[in-house]
């Protein structure tokens, strides 16, 4: 049944928790693998979920879920060796934390009741908060409470919007389950009024924990204060599953005939999170935080490709996936260079491309990838959606995208000179071993290979997932 894939990783997580210290690294990666090989085998044959009213294998769930799965396999071998080099005197809580953050995330991909995916989407708050807490200290309690606090407050807006989804139903004397795909399938019954209240209040609470602006501000401080690993997961797969809620009621409005409606919205914050994050890039003075700023780019990137539509759907897929593979590698880097320096400050860490070059190739290759130089995926996602932006007639909004990544580009080149080649204040510490190497370049090799070449399967569910809101390619 479907629903194993999420009680796995739940089971392990609580199992985590009363183990040895250092006990549930291993199950961290035994774990990682059944549920990739239970992913993998959801894209060679999809079964109905035993709980059909609840959980259904969809398209965008199928690709957010492999997505995932890959990821939290690498991240799990990585953490392995970043557990022994970083000092974590937790490591039960954190590792439990790790695995119920998995099953949490597994919940949402899996979601087709309106409610339940609202739940699934609290639940990975809740999960996660103890990760960012990880080391206890005051800047990273204070980014926990920001987080839960923040995230909170979005969950309960879009809460309220999809109960203001339900009113629309009772409104159109609608008789369906609360499912998107049932949602979907009557959605030209509910009334315009509702749905359009509902997807507001959804995009603004969903949009809060994918980090659009202005409700990202929990984003930069939990990033910089998680241990790697966790950021890497936060960045590289949660705000993807954010994203699914807003993609997932998003259809509704498409089979109501409201798409040009929500497709502005999309568009309106896309924007104003590219330009928030070209403003706040240019003065970070923390690597981590740098990067952070860089996932609000790239959720801004993917929401507004989404509003566009046509061709800039295709590119919003394409460039989350992209995100996710090149942004965890980076984390994951930056994590070796915190270990290696003991420092998150910028001006403190140079010469990178002699005291660790290993780790230099992988976070020069992936701040060149996730700059989108082509011909890596970032590239040709970003292009298509400047291409939708031009054939809609969107002339004012694609100017302004290319502009703002330009900026972008330009603070993040800056930065990144600095780590590479300047002269290093801060002592260099430690080397980190190959284990904690590997794992970022399978990332970015991953994506690189499908920037070249992408199965047909792929492709195929791609497309299947974005058809119903007007995209194609």
């Amino acid at each position: 049944m479907v629903e194993i894939i999420i009680l796995i990783p739940f089971i392990m997580g609580l199992i985590a928790f009363f183990l040895p210290r250092t006990a549930g690294r291993r199950l961290l990666v035994i774990t990682g693998v059944i549920h990739l090989l239970l992913s993998i085998s959801l894209w060679i044959q999809r079964p109905a979920a035993m709980l059909a009213a609840y959980f259904a294998v969809t398209p965008e769930g199928l690709l957010s879920l492999i997505v995932i799965s890959l990821l939290f396999f690498l991240i799990s071998i990585y953490s392995t060796a970043y557990l022994k080099l970083a000092e974590i005197q937790s490591e039960n809580i954190f590792t439990g934390s790790m695995l119920l953050f998995l099953s949490t995330m597994t919940m949402v991909t899996l979601s087709d009741h309106i409610m339940v995916m609202w739940i699934a989407i609290e639940a990975t708050t809740l999960a996660s908060a103890p990760l960012i807490y990880t080391y206890g200290t005051a800047e990273s309690l204070e980014a926990t409470w920001k987080y839960v606090l923040i995230c909170s407050v979005g969950i309960a807006m879009a809460l309220l919007g999809s109960v203001l989804i339900t009113v629309g139903m009772d409104a159109g004397n609608v008789d369906a389950p609360v499912s998107f795909s049932g949602l979907t399938a009557v959605a030209k019954s509910i009334d315009p009024k509702w749905l359009k209240a509902g997807f507001v209040f959804i995009v603004v609470g969903y949009g809060t924990k994918m980090g659009l602006a202005p409700m990202h501000t929990w984003l930069p401080d939990a990033h910089s204060e998680a241990p790697s690993p966790a950021s890497a997961l936060l960045s590289g797969v949660l705000l993807n599953c954010a994203y699914l809620g807003i993609f997932k009621t998003n259809k509704i409005m498409y089979a109501a005939g409201l798409g040009d409606f929500s497709g502005t919205i999309l568009m309106i914050f896309g924007l104003i999170s590219i330009l928030a994050a070209a403003t706040y890039i240019l003065k970070q003075t923390e690597y981590k935080r740098l990067l952070a700023y860089s996932s609000i780019e790239n959720m801004g990137i993917i929401a507004f490709g989404t509003g566009v539509g046509g061709i800039g759907v295709y590119g919003a897929m394409i460039c989350l996936i992209h995100h996710s593979l090149i942004k965890s590698s980076l984390f994951l880097t930056s994590g070796n260079i915190l270990l290696g320096f003991g420092c998150k400050i910028i001006q403190n860490i140079g010469e990178l491309v002699r005291r660790m070059p290993k780790t230099f190739v992988a976070f020069f290759g992936g701040f060149v990838a996730i700059s989108g130089f082509p011909p890596f995926g970032m590239f040709i996602g970003e292009l298509f959606i400047i291409i939708a932006a031009f054939r809609s007639g969107r002339y004012a909004g694609a100017v302004i995208f290319m502009v703002s990544i330009c900026v972008i580009f330009a603070g993040f080149a800056n930065q990144v000179m600095k780590i590479s080649f300047d002269d290093a204040k801060a002592k260099h510490r430690l080397h980190v071993t190959n284990r904690m190497l590997w794992p970022q370049y399978a990332l970015l090799l991953t994506s690189v290979v499908l920037s070249f070449w992408m199965p047909d399967t792929l492709y195929r569910t791609i497309i299947d997932a974005i058809t119903s809101i007007g995209g194609g390619i």
